[in-house]
């Protein structure tokens, strides 16, 4: 009934309760209590005498009807979409946990909210309902984790190439995993690997991109960030958003499997947020200072430092402007 009930105020308009329970088929009673899960979701919801509810700007669900139409017919066969939750702990543990029922399909792991959603190093990402995109695709290789360095970068490219069809540009990646749009964060990579370190292995790549942040949860974001509505001034529905990402990213990763990254690694460099600028990368054990030189063949970052130019892969660290 929940889903029913925010489907009917998803216009954004005032709705009584008498209509509303007319349309459920459940008493005004009943109505009431569904507001009361409405507003535990995190959505505001205006109660006016005479008037009703409504949900102040509406609320922009995902439509998997939708996004299944707006998958290109190149990658139509190719993924497989879970059912599209309201509210999970995380894409990536769903898609994790999905690894164990065989198929030949990537699958796709959407959710409206995640109450336990991750970042790298454990970092909690704040996933308001219904307002950004969170999601998760499994992917299977068979060539072993060695051949996977890199994939982190890959997919920072795919979703560069999905952004610009959405007339998105300025945006940067910053290495191992970020998208950057003038220096704040639009979004964020999280891969988990399953499987033989030298033969077959299942990856779950995790996705987060703000799309329409509310900004009362803007207190919750330790970094700086942007969401595609400032950037575009209107973003297009969050369906079509996602569409467009998995119409470059299925591809993008097919190119992987093909070339390796040094196929892609001119493009990744072309939009280097840190290109030849003093930064500091974070170890657990040390801070190193050095010169950005861009990542080599195989995605390891390169740091000119006082002892050259060394090679730095991905893990447990983090890059930061100097």
């Amino acid at each position: 009934m929940l889903s029913a009930i925010l489907g009917l105020l998803a216009d954004g308009k005032f709705h009584s309760g008498q209509d509303l329970g007319k349309a459920l088929g459940v008493s005004r009673s009943a109505v009431w209590k569904q507001m009361q899960l409405v507003q535990e979701l995190g959505l505001e919801v205006y109660s006016v005498k005479g008037r009703g509810y409504r949900i102040p700007g509406g609320v922009d669900l995902l439509s998997a009807e939708q996004l299944i139409k707006g998958f290109s017919p190149a990658i139509a066969d190719k993924v497989e979409l879970q059912p599209i939750e309201f509210t999970m702990p995380s894409t990536n543990a769903a898609a994790l946990t999905g690894l164990v029922v065989p198929g030949n399909c990537s699958r796709l792991y959407v959710a409206e909210q995640q109450t336990a959603g991750r970042g790298r190093r454990g970092r909690q990402w704040v996933s308001p309902f219904a307002s950004n995109l969170y999601f998760s695709l499994t992917w299977q290789f068979s060539s072993g984790v060695a051949a996977l360095e890199g994939l982190s970068l890959v997919v920072g490219v795919a979703l560069l190439r999905g952004l610009r069809k959405l007339g998105v540009n300025d945006v940067s990646v910053k290495w191992p995993n970020d998208l950057l749009w003038r220096n704040r964060k639009l979004a964020g990579v999280l891969l988990e690997m399953v499987g033989d370190a030298s033969g077959e292995c299942n990856v779950v790549v995790g996705i987060g991109m703000n799309v329409n942040m509310p900004r009362q949860e803007m207190r919750e974001v330790e970094q700086p960030w942007v969401d595609l509505t400032e950037i575009l001034g209107e973003a297009p529905s969050r369906t079509r958003v996602l569409a467009t990402l998995i119409n470059a990213l299925i591809p993008t990763l097919e190119e992987f499997v093909e070339k390796g990254f040094s196929g892609l690694r001119d493009e990744w460099q072309a939009a280097n947020s840190f290109q030849d600028e003093s930064v500091v990368l974070q170890t657990a054990q040390h801070n190193i200072q050095g010169l950005c030189r861009g990542v080599n063949d195989t995605g390891a970052l390169l740091l000119e430092t006082v002892n050259g130019v060394e090679a730095f892969h991905g893990g447990e660290v983090s890059l930061r402007a100097s």
